[in-house]
């Protein structure tokens, strides 16, 4: 299997991230892997796609950083048909690129959709990634799962959200990941309130969320693979984030601590009425975030701490993700890549 792993830019890639351990897991099965930063995309005049792109050394590796070393001391990047791909992971991530390289946001989707039309299988399905670029994805999806939410660029009607639900709630970006630029509003924080609403617009939209009390105890994510909850054996791939101090946000790059996660019958519950539009996009691989009952977010570009599952429940899940994959190239073969994207992303 040939497979590309496409990132905002390799120089920032961690070892500890789950495209590392993706990465690693594929080379160690044999696999042809590369890595493209998503600006090194080209669509050249012969209508072939080709990317500067980093090829991982063929060999063993034991460690996550001794691959990501290698990569950047050991090769040179090298014009790749992107078009002769069996896989492309679409692993960037837009938000990151949105304010220093709005350019760059889109770039990822976009070429693609070009591998795509050319018998590479693009996953998530570039399509519906276009459809799931900011949180107004999760407005989809049933409205018994997510907290009450609105989304607005209006002042007074953020104020008045506010008041309905009893002077606290919780605002964030449209577009945003990470944890950015994420505040929990209280009555006592009335005088700050225009500065917080101010620091979160500069972004562009905002979402005001109701306040989920569960969130003091951390959120837990839990991964899909295919449509389904991602589990080997009874042990889930999932991870509960607890939140450092008085911090309301649990994502890892604020702070968070991985802990073992519990996976309840409502988490199950929340996975199954989101499963059939997640299978209706061709969403390969996704990060459900959950506090309590409900379902805050849902993570369909390059959700991250399949890692942390792994080390926590000590399972694979990576070698999981990476067979699913040698299925689908297998599939596709067989069928002479003439294939539906979105099916096969699922399949």
């Amino acid at each position: 299997m040939k497979i590309a792993f496409v990132v905002n830019d390799l120089h920032t890639e961690e070892a500890g991230y789950t495209t590392t351990h993706l990465a690693m897991e594929a080379a160690n099965r044999g696999h042809e892997v590369w890595y493209i930063n998503v600006a090194d995309f080209s669509a050249c005049a012969d209508d072939v796609v080709r990317a500067r792109a980093y090829p991982v050394p063929r060999r063993h590796f034991r460690r996550d950083h001794s691959l990501l070393q290698a990569l950047r001391t050991e090769v040179r990047p090298q014009r790749l048909e992107v078009d002769e791909l069996d896989v492309l992971i679409l692993r960037n991530d837009p938000s990151v690129d949105a304010v220093r390289r709005p350019w760059a946001r889109l770039a990822g989707i976009n070429f693609g959709r070009l591998a795509m039309r050319n018998g590479v299988i693009t996953l998530n399905d570039p399509n519906s990634l276009a459809q799931a670029v900011n949180k107004l994805y999760t407005l989809l999806f049933p409205e018994e799962v997510r907290p009450r939410t609105l989304i607005t660029r209006d002042r007074q009607e953020i104020l008045e959200f506010l008041e309905a639900q009893g002077g606290t709630m919780v605002i964030k970006p449209l577009t945003g990941s990470g944890g950015r630029n994420v505040f929990l509003v209280r009555p006592e924080d009335a005088p700050n309130l225009n500065q917080m609403i101010d620091a979160v617009s500069y972004e562009g939209f905002v979402i005001a969320q109701e306040y989920l009390p569960a969130v003091q105890e951390g959120d837990t994510r839990l991964f899909m693979l295919n449509g389904r909850v991602l589990e080997h054996q009874g042990h889930y791939a999932a991870v509960h984030r607890v939140r450092p101090g008085d911090d309301i946000r649990s994502n890892m790059t604020a702070g968070g601590k991985a802990r073992r996660a519990r996976v309840t019958k409502r988490m199950l519950e929340l996975a199954e009425i989101v499963r059939p539009r997640l299978v209706q996009d061709g969403m390969f691989l996704v990060g459900l975030d959950i506090v309590g009952d409900k379902l805050v977010e849902i993570n369909v570009f390059s959700p991250g701490g399949l890692n942390s599952a792994q080390r926590l429940e000590g399972v694979n899940f990576c070698r999981l993700v990476i067979q699913s994959l040698e299925r689908k190239v297998e599939f596709a073969r067989h069928h002479h890549r003439h294939f539906d994207n979105v099916e096969i992303a699922v399949y």
